[in-house]
């Protein structure tokens, strides 16, 4: 699976059940990624909480290509549980991102940067 789909998933699955209740004016930012990359990445157990959240969403995506839901939505609430682990930067982050066409500069900017948190799964 490529890195752009895991991200994909994760702001599918995640973002919807973390929400706040309000949606936020804040645009997400290149710097905001930026501090989130780097505080997963300095905690190993944030870091393994997002890989093993990488691995869910590979699985959630070939569960969705068989078109079994019940299995998709189980996996989405193990992401979810594993999302909390990540931090208040991370789930602000993903609900600004969800307002952000994915495909603007800075939607791909804040894409791009996210892929280092899937660089640290490849160690």
């Amino acid at each position: 699976m490529k890195r752009a789909s895991t991200l994909a998933i994760l702001l599918l699955t995640v973002v919807p059940v973390c929400a706040q209740p309000q949606k936020s004016t804040i645009k997400a930012t290149k710097t905001d990624a930026e501090k989130v990359v780097k505080v997963i990445g300095a905690d190993k157990a944030k870091t393994q909480s997002y890989c093993d959240m990488a691995k869910l969403g590979a699985q959630i995506d070939e569960a969705d290509q068989k078109k079994d839901q019940k299995k998709v939505e189980d996996l989405s609430q193990q992401m979810d549980a594993l999302s909390e682990k990540l931090g208040p930067e991370f789930i602000s982050l993903m609900n600004r991102m969800q307002e952000m066409d994915p495909s603007s500069k800075e939607g791909q900017e804040i894409t791009a940067t996210l892929e280092g948190l899937d660089k640290l799964c490849a160690r």
